[in-house]
Parts: structure tokens; C-alpha cells; sequence
């Protein structure tokens, strides 16, 4: 079963937080949620509290096939300028595995030298980036290793993406349908 860690920080954006840990939860995939900071309680961006399974620095890249970063601003600076999560990321991209973000996040990306030539955000934290190869055309960019999404609006898009991925396209089919996610 694969592995996907996604870290929790102060000020993260609980749509996309809460969307990606739901849907692939759904499809059976096992998910672990981490703060980033030594807390035990994490409050997002529009005061929802998640209450993470693990510390970060319980977290080795050996242990995880995907890191997935979800967007807010407040937790995406925590996550740009957090070492050890930036040296995960760095050690994830070394070992070609999987690396995806939404919203702000593709930033903390940026921060970790990670981001590829082609890439999606939202739109105007492209302005921050400051990296050729953004695109607004796509909910969903796969560019190697790195996946990136838009927002909010696309969190369902990207966790159905990375269900197919990772399972099959029966369940990415069944996920969709119940879902009612017909737009992604």
C-alpha cells in the first residue's frame, strides 16, 4: 500500500488539506498526516484544527512513497522555511519519488530547489515563485516526480489524479462517479 504523507502547518488551507486526506483514505491508500511543528493541535488558515498522526521528524523518505503539501499561506511559509521538511522534500526529489503540491505550496517547492520546467499554482503566487514554466491552463500538472494543482477549487481533482495513479482505474472511476467529481 502506498505511503503519502502530507504535513500540517499552522495556517494551512483546510479544503485542500481535508480534501486530499478524505478522498485518498477512500481509495484505501494510507495516509499520514504530520505537523511540522512541535504542536499536537494545528490550526488552519480559517481556524479548523487538525490533530496530526505523527512529528515530522518521525518521518524518514524511505518511509513514504509521496509528500503532499497542501496551500494556505501561513503554512506554506512554515513549510518554505522549515529545514527538516525542506530536506525531506530535497531527499525526496533525490530519490525520484513522488512530490506534490496545491495552491501556495508549489512555493515551498521552489524554496527547496524541487520544481520542474512545468508547473501550476494559485494564481499570483506564480509572481512569488519567480520560475519560468507556469501554466493556469491545467487543474493538475505532472512534470516528473512533481505534481502540482491549483487551489482550492482543484482539490478534488488532485487527490482523484493521485488515486489513479497509485490504485487502479476502477477505483479512480468509483471515486469520481460517487464523488459526483465529474469536472476533474
Amino acid at each position: 500500500m502506498k505511503k503519502i504523507l502530507i504535513p500540517i502547518a499552522t495556517g494551512f488551507e483546510e479544503i485542500e488539506a481535508v480534501t486530499l486526506i478524505d478522498v485518498l483514505r477512500r481509495a484505501n491508500l494510507e495516509v499520514i498526516t504530520a505537523s511540522v511543528e512541535d504542536k499536537t493541535q494545528v490550526q488552519g488558515a480559517n481556524g479548523i484544527t487538525i490533530i496530526p498522526d505523527i512529528n515530522i521528524k518521525n518521518i524518514k523518505s524511505d518511509d513514504i512513497d509521496m509528500i503532499l503539501l497542501p496551500g494556505g499561506w501561513g503554512g506554506t511559509d512554515i513549510l518554505a522555511n522549515d529545514e527538516y521538511t525542506q530536506n525531506l522534500i530535497k531527499q525526496m526529489d533525490e530519490k525520484q519519488k513522488d512530490i506534490a503540491a496545491i495552491c501556495a505550496a508549489p512555493y515551498a517547492l521552489k524554496c527547496a530547489n524541487v520544481l520542474k520546467d512545468q508547473y501550476t499554482c494559485y494564481p499570483s503566487v506564480e509572481e512569488q515563485i519567480k520560475q519560468d514554466g507556469y501554466t493556469d491552463q491545467l487543474k493538475v500538472v505532472e512534470n516528473s516526480n512533481i505534481i502540482t494543482s491549483q487551489g482550492p477549487g482543484t482539490a478534488l481533482c488532485l487527490a482523484l489524479y493521485i488515486v489513479k495513479k497509485y490504485t487502479n482505474d476502477t477505483k479512480y472511476q468509483e471515486l469520481k462517479s460517487g464523488l459526483l467529481a465529474e469536472f476533474c
